[in-house]
Formats: structure tokens, sequence, C-alpha cells
């Protein structure tokens, strides 16, 4: 994305209407543009709280990737992008979004959604039982057959090998 938009004209608009702050104490002001592209973040991959957002920025390398921010910088604050958003008038976002969706269109790209996803990877069955299959096991659990072992004797219950640790004893 970064080679295909041009983001000096969006750059431009955005500085026309959103001047960061000048004063020379404290850390460095986030540029504009920066702001605005984790704006588009949080749009573009539906995350819905501003937090969440802080969070994401941190966590993936194609996100500080596409906002050019140094993977041992930290985001900017959750509060930042409240007060960005507030301050940039809506008919600013008008004209940017124009200037954005023109360059789109001219190199054939379109917006599709994306979702940012938890990645814990948990096990789970390949394909899990259905309710009624998982009724036909307690039912067959339940029957003389089912109280059988693999041998075929009887008597066989799950709780004494699980107490015992052993197999009941065969019957002769």
């Amino acid at each position: 994305m970064n080679q295909t938009i041009n983001w000096k004209p969006i750059e431009d608009l955005l500085i026309t209407h959103y001047q960061p702050g000048q004063i020379n104490r404290g850390e460095r002001a986030y540029s504009p543009l920066l702001l605005f592209k984790c704006m588009l973040l949080q749009k573009w991959f539906q995350i819905k709280s501003d937090p969440e957002l802080e969070s994401q920025i941190n966590d993936r390398i194609s996100f500080k990737s596409f906002l050019n921010m140094p993977l041992d910088y930290a985001s900017p604050d959750h509060s930042t992008f409240s007060r960005f958003r507030k301050r940039l008038p809506d008919e600013a976002l008008i004209q940017i979004n124009s200037a954005l969706l023109k360059q789109f269109h001219q190199y054939g790209l379109s917006i599709n959604k994306g979702m940012a996803v938890d990645a814990r990877l948990v096990k789970s069955a390949s394909r899990p039982k259905s309710k009624d299959r998982l009724e036909e096991i307690k039912q067959h659990a339940l029957s003389p057959e089912g109280k059988l072992d693999k041998n075929g004797n009887g008597n066989y219950s799950p709780q004494s090998e699980s107490t015992s640790g052993t197999l009941p004893a065969k019957a002769s």
C-alpha cells in the first residue's frame, strides 16, 4: 500500500486541517499522516476501540510497516487517537477520503475489510460430534452392550479404571 499510494497529497490535506503541537518540551508530536493511517487500520480491520487499536499496532509487524513506524517505537496512546478524531473537521475527512479513493480508483484498488484476530492456537476436534451423535454415544454407554470392555467382558465401568488404575478381573 505504501508503495502504491502517494501519501504526500493526503498529508498536505491533513496538515491544512490539523496542526500538530508545536511545543518543544515533552515527546515529539505524532504526524497527522501517521494518526490518519492508524484510523484507516482501525476501519479496515474492524477494530472496535482505541485501546485495542493501540494494542494491535504494538503487536503487529504489518501494522508498524504500514505506518512506517520502527518496531521498537510504541504506538500512539489510545487517547491520542480520540483527540485526533475530535480535532479533524468532517469536511477535512471528506476531502481526504475523496483524494484517497481517487488514487485507489486510479490503480484499480478496492477496499476489503479485514479482521484482526487473536492468534492463540487451541487444539480442537477436526470434526466435532453433533448433538445427536453425542446423545447416541451416551445412550450406548448406558446400554448393557455399552458396559462391556474391549474384550467383551461385562461389568466394565470407566470409573473402576480411573480409581484403581487397573481393569476389573476377568470373570471365569
